[in-house]
């Protein structure tokens, strides 16, 4: 295959950090991303030349674009973290070299560009060789969120206690979170917002569903902690109702804080916890994930991951996929009514 001289994506904007604005809702995607064309620089060591077939969009994207994630906002390259499609292209290397010709899931690494577009560039450490049972629609967010809920679910396990709790507890990572906890025999806590997500969550095997919303959620909180004894609590929401929950949580638990999809700054009733029950309050970031844990580990995992796709445990539910070409029209809209993940199609 030829290689091409320039790509066409969703480009970057804005520069730098911005933390005025921690909201995910878009009225409209232009102070964000233009539809450009942007000219394919040569490829680096480890880096590899993707061809997309579909990119997902992730609450890390949305919080990325308004300038308030971990990393700054990179002025002109295309946007998106993940995404699946074919290597055409490697530079010096000899995993990179493995690659070509396969197709993979990949996030994007610094110093390459991102998934909205036809072509992407990242590093070959970071693309995972796909089984051909999995498919497009899942391979294209196997790493983000299924990763994610795969080493939060070794954290839990490392506890003496068989329970966690999750809020967020309808999200897709928390759906895939709660299957692994059934697998293993834990009893996973999900808190939700509305009483149409306890059944299915029950179905797929929570012990616990309990509706933030009710009246008595403090007490029924309460009584399930006493009883299940969780002692790690992964939130993705970071509210008052966490702070309560933490509150709630038995002697050396862990607030593990992995998203912010609250806009609220939470206080901390009691300091205290920390000092005198030994609890703490850590973060989790997959990408000091990836860093930081050793390759074999990570096989491991990504190769347990695509089992559970390959197999039907695990199923990615879609909301919409949308044309690259149509996308600045249609994702504030899109973004705004989803119940499951938004894909990009070149």
């Amino acid at each position: 295959m030829s290689i091409p001289e320039a790509l066409f994506g969703l480009i970057v904007t804005n520069e730098g950090h911005d933390f005025s604005d921690f909201s995910m809702d878009f009225d409209s995607m232009e102070p964000y991303l233009r539809p450009a064309g942007m000219a394919i620089p040569e490829l680096q060591s480890g880096q590899v030349l993707i061809k997309v077939r579909m990119a997902a969009i992730n609450p890390s994207d949305r919080v990325y674009l308004k300038g308030a994630y971990g990393q700054p906002r990179v002025k002109g390259i295309a946007g998106g973290f993940e995404g699946v499609g074919d290597v055409i292209a490697v530079g010096s290397g000899l995993y990179g070299k493995a690659l070509d010709g396969r197709r993979v899931s990949f996030v994007t690494a610094p110093g390459g560009s991102g998934s909205w577009a036809d072509y992407a560039i990242t590093d070959a450490k970071f693309c995972i060789p796909l089984r051909d049972e999995v498919k497009d629609e899942d391979a294209a967010g196997l790493i983000v969120n299924p990763v994610t809920a795969a080493a939060m679910h070794a954290i839990a396990k490392k506890t003496k206690s068989s329970s966690f709790v999750l809020t967020a507890g309808a999200s897709q990572l928390s759906k895939f979170m709660i299957a692994l906890g059934r697998d293993s025999g834990m009893r996973p806590i999900a808190i939700v917002r509305r009483d149409e997500q306890i059944g299915p969550l029950m179905g797929l095997g929570a012990a616990h569903v309990l509706n933030l919303t009710d009246k008595d959620f403090d007490d029924r909180l309460a009584k399930v902690i006493k009883a299940e004894e969780p002692r790690t609590f992964f939130d993705a929401v970071v509210d008052d109702v966490s702070t309560r929950i933490h509150d709630t949580m038995p002697s050396r638990s862990r607030w593990v804080i992995y998203g912010k999809l609250s806009t609220d700054v939470p206080k901390l009733s009691d300091p205290g916890q920390m000092i005198f029950r030994g609890k703490q309050i850590e973060g989790f970031w997959l990408t000091e994930w990836i860093r930081s844990t050793p390759l074999p580990m990570q096989i491991n995992t990504y190769r347990a991951v695509q089992a559970r796709f390959a197999d039907g445990r695990w199923s990615t539910s879609i909301a919409e996929v949308i044309p690259l070409d149509e996308a600045m029209e249609r994702l504030p809209s899109a973004l705004a009514k989803a119940t499951g993940k938004v894909l990009l199609k070149p």
